[in-house]
């Protein structure tokens, strides 16, 4: 195992692209910082940020990546659970395989994540996880996304409960409609989001991140079980 440093340590799952990048970048600032990654290989300019590859829905992956980032840092203190999928399951036509593979990645991953780490980790750890508004605005042709999300801001409050006295704390984020470069929305669906957001803009992936850091951080230290809601107040 490699050497321990006093520099803080965060894994941040699907930290490749979007709002994932987005934070790793962030908290690279001050923490070593992993990230996973499955489709989307990261990019040269994300010098000194370990990429790790894993598909979280295969069994073992989870401890494989803790062991990873072990191996690199020596320790680990912040889980961003940022990976998620979201697939169409139209009430006409549900595949039980689509399902599961959102259940997967969206709910059960941060768990193995977890229960693999939790070992490891000290009084002062934190985990934040990417919830969504649609855990309380069902999506439409998108149900099982949304209700995975719910579980995961009830996951988390369970989790802040069961953790807080090791002062582990766990949060959620859940971000309304943000712009992602990679795949930005059609024109007009973003100008119906702007004119059902108060601010009158979309999200950008760094507005999440400045959540997940503010959560993740010194400064949330009495904070714990809590969904922050980053949506620019979308359709109060």
């Amino acid at each position: 195992m490699a050497e321990q440093s006093d520099r803080r340590v965060a894994l941040v799952t699907g930290g490749a692209r979007g709002i994932g990048r987005a934070i790793a970048r962030d908290l690279a600032r001050d923490h070593h910082v992993a990230i996973t990654w499955t489709t989307t290989e990261p990019r040269d300019a994300d010098a000194g940020i370990a990429p790790i590859r894993a598909d979280l829905r295969a069994p073992g992956s989870a401890a494989a990546v803790i062991e990873a980032v072990l191996a690199q840092f020596g320790r680990l203190d912040v889980i961003v659970n940022n990976a998620g999928l979201v697939r169409p399951t139209p009430k006409e036509s549900v595949e039980t395989a689509a399902a599961a593979d959102i259940l997967a990645v969206n709910l059960l991953a941060p768990g193995a994540l977890l229960a693999a780490a939790l070992p490891h980790l000290k009084a002062g750890a934190s985990i934040v996880s990417l919830s969504s508004v649609n855990a309380v605005l069902p999506p439409r042709d998108a149900a099982f996304y949304g209700a995975s999300k719910a579980a995961l801001n009830l996951w988390t409050r369970a989790m802040a409960k069961e953790l807080g006295p090791r002062g582990i704390r766990v949060n959620a984020v859940a971000p309304g409609a943000i712009n992602i470069p990679e795949a930005p929305r059609p024109e007009d669906l973003t100008a119906r989001f702007v004119e059902d957001t108060a601010l009158g803009r979309i999200g950008r992936p760094e507005d999440v991140a400045s959540a997940v850091r503010f959560l993740a951080g010194a400064q949330a230290g009495f904070i714990t079980g809590e969904v922050l809601t980053v949506s620019g107040g979308y359709r109060l």
